[in-house]
């Protein structure tokens, strides 16, 4: 082998690993992604779930002192069901069912305005800041769950993350939207 051939051998090797670094290392980067973007979805989860805990004590506090309300509650029970039984869905899927949830959500809070003895109600009034802080947080954790979603997914249409991405089937999440702009705020408590 003459000396020529050994350096282009040697040249090409290196090549082939620093090629090969750079793959491993891009995937790597891709897997630590996807599992921030799973951890970060289950911190929604989790606020969801906690929201969906609390509808059944808000709903029993409103019947208890408006009980002309029943429409506007049965709304909400229902939304809560459906939501609840799609809570395994994907997140672009499951953000409509949780958008009815927060609707119907704040038109029973509007509406129990209208009934100074509930919203003198220390179970009540518990509730209702319960159910904003859960609010506060669902937008919180809404929010580190997109970003992590777009840092992924800008990752996944960049060369040449883009080609790692399609030779280990890295796949482009959903981002986790509200429909209505209007219910992207927590609802509001009118307590000042």
């Amino acid at each position: 082998m003459s000396g020529g051939a050994g350096v282009l051998l040697l040249v090409g090797g290196g090549l082939l690993l620093v090629l090969g670094l750079a793959v491993v290392v891009m995937y790597n980067r891709f897997v630590r992604q996807v599992a921030l973007v799973e951890q970060s979805w289950s911190g929604i989860d989790v606020e969801l779930t906690r929201r969906h805990e609390l509808i059944p004590n808000l709903v029993e506090a409103v019947r208890g002192y408006a009980p002309h309300e029943r429409a506007q509650l049965d709304v909400l029970v229902r939304a809560r069901e459906d939501a609840a039984a799609h809570a395994g869905d994907r997140p672009a899927a499951r953000g409509s069912y949780e958008d009815r949830v927060g609707s119907a959500l704040g038109r029973v809070l509007a509406r129990a305005e209208a009934y100074p003895d509930l919203r003198a109600s220390e179970v009540f009034l518990a509730l209702q800041d319960d159910l904003a802080l859960t609010e506060d947080r669902i937008a919180a954790a809404r929010r580190f769950y997109n970003g992590n979603v777009a840092a992924l997914n800008t990752r996944v249409r960049t060369v040449p993350s883009n080609l790692v991405a399609a030779a280990f089937g890295f796949d482009e999440r959903d981002f986790f939207e509200l429909a209505d702009p209007a219910h992207r705020a927590a609802p509001t408590t009118g307590l000042g």
